[in-house]
Parts: C-alpha cells; sequence; structure tokens
C-alpha cells in the first residue's frame, strides 16, 4: 500500500508538470501569433474567408497574412460597408458582416496613427450577402413621456403624433393595396392612404369598434363591440354611397370581437364573445345561423379566413391558442373548430408543434404565401402577433410555431429597431397586415403607440 502510494503521488506530479508545460507552450505560441505587428514591408494577404455567404449581424472569419495585432490599426470593408472587427491575430481576423453590404466585395486595410490607409488587400472571390428581414418604425411618433403624447391628426403623415391604441388592420380591397384602414378599440376608424402619405378619420359614432372586414364588392362592414343583448352590431356602408348611409347585417348581438367574410361565397360571419360561439349571416337570404358553439364561452375571438376558403382560423386570446374551423362547400358553412396550435387556458412562451407551442393571447394574424410550398396542397404561412410575448410568430400549414420577429437581445418588451430577431423589440403589438405591393409587413405596435414595418433591406 505504501508503494503504490508513493507511485500514485509522482504520477500526479508529472501530469501537473506536463499540464504546466503545455499551457505554458500554449501560451508562448498565442503571445507569438499576437506579437506580430503589421510590418509595412511585406503584402497584405487575403487567403480565404468563412462563411462565404450571410447577413447582417452574421460572424465572418478572415484567413491570411499581415494583418497585424492591432484591432485599431486595421480596417476591414465588406461591400463597401465597414465590418466591425473582434479580434485580429496577424494570420486570421474576426468580424461581424455590417448592414447593407450588398456587392460582397471584401478589403483590408492597415492604418497609420493618423488612421490613414497604408496598404490594403482585396479578396479575390466575394462574400454572397442575403438581405435580412428588418424592423423599423414607419408611421407615428414614441414618446417616452406618455403625458407629451398626442394622436396624429388628420393630414400628412409626417406632421408627428402617435397612434393611441391600433387593433385591427384591413386593406381596402379596390384600392389596390394604397390605403389601409385600422380600427383603434375607441369611438373612430381610421386609415392611411400610402399613396398621398396621409391619414383620415372615418367617423361611424359607435363607442367601440374593434372587427372591420369588406364584401367582395368592396362594400365596409363595421362591428359595434357593445354589452347590450337587445342591440345590433353588424353594420354595412356602401362604397356607392361614399359610405354615407349604412344598413344592418342580423339580429342582435352582443360582445362581436371577430368578423370575416368568406373569400370565395362572400356570407358574413361574426363571433360573440359571452356566448363563445360563431354565426353565418347571408347576403341573400338575409338571415342569420348559428355555426357552432365555441369550447369555451367569454372568449375574443378573432377570425382569419384562408385565402382559398377552405377553412379559417379561430384566434382565442383569454384561452392562448389558435383553432381551425374548415368550411363544408356542400352545406355553405364553417364547421366545429379544433385546435391547430397552443393549448387552452395555459399561457407561456415556447416555439414547437402543435400543443407544444405556447402562446400568450394571440391576436390579429394574415396569410402569406410562401414560394417554398409552391405546388402543395397549402401553399400559405400564417403570421400572427402573440400580443403578450411582444412578438410576431408563424404558423406553417403543417402546425409548426416559430418565432418570426420580436424579442431581440435576449429580451422580450421595449422598444428597438433592427434585425427581426437578434435585436427587434416590440410591447403589446395587436395588429398586422401584409403588403404585397410594397413587400412588407406592419405591425400595430400597441404600448409603443407607433406602426412598425418589417421588411426585407432596402425595401
Amino acid at each position: 500500500m505504501k508503494k503504490k502510494t508513493k507511485s500514485n503521488v509522482w504520477h500526479i506530479q508529472w501530469m501537473l508538470l506536463a499540464f504546466v508545460a503545455l499551457c505554458f507552450t500554449g501560451c508562448k505560441d498565442d503571445n507569438e501569433d499576437q506579437g506580430e505587428a503589421f510590418d509595412p514591408n511585406k503584402p497584405i494577404v487575403i487567403s480565404d474567408f468563412s462563411p462565404k455567404k450571410g447577413g447582417v449581424g452574421n460572424n465572418l472569419i478572415l484567413y491570411g497574412d499581415n494583418f497585424g495585432n492591432d484591432i485599431s490599426r486595421v480596417k476591414v470593408t465588406i461591400g463597401g460597408k465597414d465590418a466591425r472587427i473582434i479580434t485580429v491575430k496577424n494570420k486570421s481576423m474576426y468580424c461581424i458582416i455590417p448592414p447593407k453590404a450588398y456587392n460582397g466585395d471584401i478589403q483590408v486595410s492597415a492604418l497609420d496613427d493618423n488612421g490613414q490607409v497604408i496598404s490594403s488587400a482585396e479578396a479575390e472571390s466575394t462574400f454572397e450577402y442575403e438581405k435580412k428581414w428588418m424592423v423599423s418604425t414607419a408611421f407615428g411618433t414614441h414618446y417616452e413621456n406618455s403625458n407629451e403624447f398626442f394622436d396624429m391628426k388628420d393630414g400628412p403623415l409626417d406632421a408627428g403624433g402617435g397612434f393611441g391604441n391600433v387593433f385591427w388592420f384591413s386593406w381596402d380591397p379596390l384600392s389596390d393595396y394604397n390605403k389601409l384602414y385600422f380600427t383603434n378599440d375607441g369611438k373612430t376608424t381610421r386609415y392611411l392612404d400610402l399613396e398621398k402619405n396621409e391619414i383620415g378619420t372615418f367617423s361611424h359614432g359607435f363607442d367601440r369598434v374593434t372587427a372591420m372586414t369588406w364584401t367582395l364588392d368592396g362594400d365596409l362592414i363595421l362591428s359595434h363591440n357593445h354589452s347590450s343583448d337587445t342591440r345590433t352590431a353588424n353594420y354595412l356602408y356602401t362604397r356607392e354611397s361614399n359610405y354615407s348611409t349604412r344598413e344592418t347585417l342580423g339580429g342582435y348581438a352582443r360582445g362581436v370581437n371577430g368578423t370575416m367574410v368568406h373569400p370565395i361565397n362572400g356570407e358574413f360571419y361574426y363571433s360573440r364573445y359571452r356566448a363563445g360561439d360563431m354565426w353565418k349571416y347571408d347576403f341573400e337570404t338575409g338571415e342569420s345561423s348559428l355555426c357552432f358553439q365555441n369550447p369555451y364561452s367569454g372568449v375574443a375571438i378573432y377570425l382569419v379566413p384562408h385565402p382559398s376558403g377552405n377553412y379559417a382560423y379561430m384566434l382565442e386570446q383569454e384561452f392562448y391558442f389558435i383553432m381551425r374551423t374548415d368550411y363544408d362547400w356542400i352545406s355553405k358553412t364553417f364547421t366545429t373548430p379544433y385546435a391547430i396550435c397552443g393549448t387552452g387556458n395555459a399561457w407561456g412562451y415556447s416555439d414547437g408543434i402543435g400543443t407544444h407551442a405556447q402562446l400568450n393571447r394571440p391576436i390579429q394574424g394574415v396569410f402569406v404565401k410562401n414560394p417554398d410550398y409552391a405546388g402543395q396542397d397549402d401553399e400559405y404561412d400564417f403570421y400572427f402577433c402573440d400580443k403578450n410575448n411582444h412578438c410576431v410568430r408563424i404558423l406553417t400549414p403543417t402546425g409548426r410555431v416559430t418565432t418570426f420577429a420580436g424579442r431581440g437581445n435576449n429580451g422580450t418588451s421595449g422598444l428597438f429597431d433592427g434585425e427581426v430577431r437578434t435585436e427587434a423589440r416590440f410591447n403589446e403589438p395587436r395588429a398586422l397586415t401584409f403588403d404585397p405591393k410594397r413587400n412588407c409587413f406592419y405591425v400595430g405596435d400597441g404600448l409603443n403607440k407607433i406602426i412598425r414595418k418589417i421588411a426585407k433591406e432596402t425595401e
């Protein structure tokens, strides 16, 4: 036992000595590498770089020779834009891809004490720059001090002011995506004229309107979200009268939060809060009929039909999930819904498939065609505002939920522009729409009281 113990001690001592020697050698090699300063008598060489393609914020490693070892004395440009250098070790350099580096040429320059270029080299091949989705402020002014806030007045969009409570977006279907209406959960409905760069107001006299939609002929439907069991809620404003006359659609309805028009057959559908059900109004017969009873009552149900008319999504805010209702083309009505993602009455935040995904008060969504799905039965992704998770998310036709924009910099809520996932933040986004003419999304950023834009760089 005595000999064995002594032998073990010597083994440990030799291992420690070997470890120290290895560390010393490693440190020495590191110091030697970093100690090679730029040599003005030698050319700068760029032999390779990795990866070969990427976008703003991605990492890029350059390989070569005579880069030097002083970050303040070397400059890297990609596509003519300055890249932020993280480390330089003479034969390798680590930097961050800058925004809008479109043409992808890579140049390394050595600088003198005054920041002037004394030597440079350009890579033989170019970097493939991939344009990323970016978040910016489209309309309105954000006020840090809420006491300074005021609603934007009718007139030019750049005149100042914000948006008190953007709730639901809806394009005038005959405006060629130039006129965007929105409810603000208050006494007025407003619209943005993107062609004239103006904002206007549509006065209806109701104390609360959250839902709006359009008939196939381009007439406007507004719903008065009231709490009476003996009052009508849905009204049609005709385009022919310049929306000055209105007619009632259906009978008494209380707590109408969601409405939609079937994109092919043109029937009008609406949900009711207290009863938790969905109704159909047929323009041909002038009659209303119950489609189905929702699994939950006392829930705001927002309705978004698929462009094909084959189904619609029901975003159930208070119960934190999205249901799907399929359309029966024979009986011409929507049928009993079933859960497609999230778990009823259980909020949270996680990406995943079906009930493994967690939501927190989903509100408005929009179907957007995905070119990767060309030829498939369903070619659309569904983008939606997940209000209390402060983000915009994507629901695929297979039921997978991912986060598209927001919660950047490892945060949750706030007001930050930039790349959709790594930088951007929202604060209770509610309204969402897609503009195919300009290839961008507009987001009603609730507590920031502005309208944000999500678009590819330069768009």
